[in-house]
């Protein structure tokens, strides 16, 4: 695959109405909305913008939650995100005489967002569930305080020295851990939509890929990484992004001591299970695009020329690419479309022998409309091969026969294009030897095709040819053909 391929295979997002109303049923985005509303004159905050203790209970109360100290953290919880994302403004308190500004409470009153949740457009539901997320992804990497006290200075302040805490580095382990989990579910044979077990995605952070058996000290990082994502897991789920089922806490016991209930090794599912929602999978694009990652999705193509067509789905699966060449010919008028595809099609640079493949593979879904700008073609030395096979495929009358140099330019192009494409090594060597076994004295042909590709398609076969004798014949037409050509 070449250089300028999308480093990620695209990912099918479902409409922006669809993923709206699933930020709105987001447990903390609608927890956020509610407090919103609840809040009014008599609501008070601190100097932090946090609700001050004695509305603590009464916000738990508008969520429905009792006013215990589990009720009472998630309305806290919810009420940071509501005024991180301007459902409710803060204004500060004005201190008397004397007082101190953080001993005067401050007001909060609904934001202007809040109309946002009800009035504006799914892209305005969904950039302020952004929002929101990037409020819980800054919590989920903030630093774990177990211990309080031993980490506040003589000044009162936390000693942030102390907490042996790198922002940088967990911010960067949180995404690569999201980025991987965004991988194995946007690819072919990965999760799909499934979930993935914690230890396999700590272990893709941990792990080095060259490592055989990984040492007593590696598998202690998965652990501790393990443990780190299950916390951050549970953070990341009210907000809609994943779904979580968490590490069964009997698995979590201090060293040397027994689980409180016997431990199945084979039940992988109780280490904890994780998958990206829908939802997720937008929220860790968006964030990618943001870091300047390509991360195309299914139909970004649809208003582009042919050229971006053919070019983008150059490093699409082959199901993907399917269904966004299936969006792009749907707005299209089929003989207007087949004519920009085959004009796009043609070149003698480095890429063309796949733009024209994949030419070929998107005219297999128009329909008989495109016969005319098909037949127009028939001449041309690049395409009037592909143009036969598309006629034929159809039992089209009136089909002249190719020219033998027009047949073997198009094996030559073929192959160029399936070697690009990094296909099924299998498919690719029935390929080859079907080429030779129907054509006599292949070889002694082929080298002399005027391709920029022909050399190396040779030597390919060379390599790839079951036959030893075929693969010996193969690489000296290869020899001839670079010799030929001065290279």
């Amino acid at each position: 695959m070449s250089a300028d391929h999308p480093t990620l295979p695209p990912v099918r997002l479902r409409a922006d109405a669809e993923l709206a109303r699933d930020a709105l049923a987001a447990p903390l985005l609608a927890d956020a909305a509610r407090l919103a509303r609840w809040t009014g004159p008599d609501t008070r905050v601190d100097a932090g913008g946090d609700l001050v203790d004695e509305q603590l209970p009464a916000a738990a109360g508008a969520l429905g939650l009792t006013a215990d100290e589990e009720g009472e953290l998630r309305a806290g919880d919810a009420w940071r995100l509501a005024v991180d994302t301007g459902l409710v403004e803060v204004e500060d308190g004005e201190p008397a005489d004397g007082a101190g500004e953080e001993d005067v409470p401050g007001r909060a009153g609904p934001g202007e967002n809040l109309a946002l949740l009800t009035g504006g457009s799914p892209r305005d539901v969904l950039a302020l569930w952004l929002d929101g997320f990037d409020t819980v992804f800054a919590d989920a990497v903030a630093p774990v305080l177990d211990d309080l006290d031993d980490l506040i200075g003589e000044d009162g302040e936390i000693d942030v020295d102390a907490l042996d805490w790198d922002p940088e580095a967990e911010a960067e382990f949180l995404e690569g851990v999201l980025g991987n989990l965004y991988l194995l579910t946007v690819s072919e044979g990965g999760a799909g939509e499934g979930p993935v077990p914690l230890p396999a995605l700590a272990a893709s952070m941990v792990v080095p890929d060259d490592m055989g058996e990984p040492t007593d000290d590696v598998l202690e990082q998965v652990s501790d990484a393990m443990m780190r994502l299950d916390e951050q897991f549970r953070l990341l789920e009210p907000i809609g992004l994943v779904e979580y089922q968490p590490l069964d806490e009997a698995l979590m016991v201090e060293e040397g001591e027994e689980p409180a209930v016997s431990v199945d090794d084979e039940d992988v599912t109780r280490y904890g299970m994780v998958r990206l929602t829908p939802l997720g999978l937008y929220g860790v694009r968006a964030r990618m695009l943001e870091a300047g990652v390509d991360a195309p999705a299914v139909g970004d193509l649809a208003d582009k020329g042919a050229d971006a067509l053919l070019d983008g789905i150059a490093g699409y699966p082959e199901a993907a690419a399917r269904e966004e060449t299936a969006v792009w010919l749907a707005g299209r008028d089929a003989l207007g479309a087949a004519r920009e595809l085959l004009h796009a099609a043609r070149g003698s640079d480095a890429g063309s022998p796949l733009r024209r493949l994949h030419c070929q593979q998107t005219l297999s879904l128009v329909g008989p409309e495109a016969e005319p700008a098909v037949r127009e073609v028939l001449d041309d030395a690049e395409l009037g091969g592909l143009a036969r096979v598309w006629l034929a495929e159809r039992g089209a009358a009136d089909v002249p026969a190719p020219p033998e140099s027009m047949i073997f330019w198009l094996a030559i192009d073929t192959i160029a294009a399936q070697l690009d494409a990094e296909g099924d090594l299998e498919e690719l060597q029935e390929l080859i030897e079907g080429l030779t076994g129907r054509h006599g004295g292949f070889f002694e042909a082929a080298w002399r095709v005027e391709h920029p590709a022909t050399a190396e398609v040779l030597e390919a076969m060379g390599r790839l040819h079951r036959d030893k004798g075929a693969a010996k014949e193969a690489r000296k037409a290869a020899f001839k053909a670079r010799s030929r050509s001065g290279a």
